[in-house]
């Protein structure tokens, strides 16, 4: 997937406007300050993930397109991987396992639903 892509791809348009959520960052992007390096370890939802349902959307629309990682993090979290590579592949991979983690488990919660 190219930067040049259509504007429409689902992990490029989907921003937290258009699903209602409560992202930090209302331009659909996020700056250092709206995340953390990886989502807080937890086996049940928390006030983290709950501010960030709309990136880990994102997150899985891009991993469902196979996005490369590097344009992921550049476009949802500003960050430039040639800068801190490490760093950057790292936010990336703990938010997509968070995210992934949400989808089996972290839904039921939102829902009001107990975890199993």
């Amino acid at each position: 997937m190219k930067l040049g892509a259509p504007a429409r791809e689902g992990w490029k348009w989907l921003t937290d406007a258009s699903i209602g959520s409560n992202v930090p960052n209302k331009g659909g992007t996020l700056t250092n300050a709206d995340f953390l390096d990886a989502p807080p370890e937890s086996a049940v939802l928390t006030d983290y993930d709950r501010t960030h349902v709309t990136l880990y959307m994102r997150l899985l629309d891009a991993y469902a397109d196979s996005a490369d990682w590097r344009e992921v993090v550049s476009v949802l979290f500003s960050l430039d991987p040639s800068i801190d590579p490490e760093r950057a592949r790292h936010i990336h991979d703990s938010h997509l396992a968070r995210a992934h983690w949400m989808t089996e488990h972290g839904y039921r919660q939102l829902l009001g639903k107990s975890p199993r």
